[in-house]
């Protein structure tokens, strides 16, 4: 089975850290991983022309192309986002609204994928919740069926607390164990329904 993750940060540190420690995880359990960096790429906001419903394809040419193939080819995907603003990212923002066109091909596209939300936030609670409440909402609206790490610690998702640096996200054990958690569901899922 084949997961894709997105690591929405614009730079590689916290967040890519902890979704390449989800990613090899999964490797090691004998899924297929594919991670995809917002860091140095060109993802262009929406412009929600309607290009997409007539032509099948998105008008804007980017580095979007990569994020429709893998997300076509997935059967879990994984958002892992920075906290920005108390939510997601902009990269984020941008890569769900733009995921149109992908239902503009085939309303049925990205039903019954599996997702899992990953928050990485400055302060212990510096809006992680509300980034993995917009990841499960983009999930429910494109069908995805969003796994959390179920009642008892991780009930959204993995959520971390990076103090804004590498060194500080490396000790954040209850979030790893969150992530853990999430990661248990997440597979779970996959087996049973994929």
């Amino acid at each position: 089975m084949k997961v894709f993750g997105i690591c929405a940060s614009p730079r590689i540190s916290t967040t890519n850290y902890v979704i390449k420690k989800a990613l090899e995880k999964l490797d090691d359990d004998s899924f297929e991983t594919t991670l995809f960096s917002c860091a140095g790429k060109n993802i262009r906001p929406c412009m929600h022309c309607d290009y997409c419903l007539e032509n099948k394809r998105c008008i804007i040419e980017d580095d979007m192309a990569d994020v429709y193939r893998n997300l076509q080819d997935a059967d879990g995907i994984i958002l892992a986002t920075p906290v920005q603003s108390g939510g997601i990212s902009s990269n984020l923002s941008a890569i769900m609204d733009r995921t149109r066109a992908l239902e503009a091909i085939d309303y049925n596209l990205l039903r019954g994928k599996i997702g899992m939300s990953i928050a990485v936030g400055g302060d212990r609670t510096g809006g992680q919740d509300f980034a993995h409440l917009k990841n499960i909402t983009y999930f429910m609206i494109h069908g995805i069926i969003p796994v959390s790490g179920g009642p008892f610690g991780s009930n959204l998702g993995a959520s971390f607390w990076s103090n804004d640096t590498l060194n500080d996200i490396k000790k954040d054990e209850y979030g790893m164990e969150s992530l853990n958690r999430t990661l248990v569901e997440f597979e779970k899922f996959l087996k049973k329904y994929i």
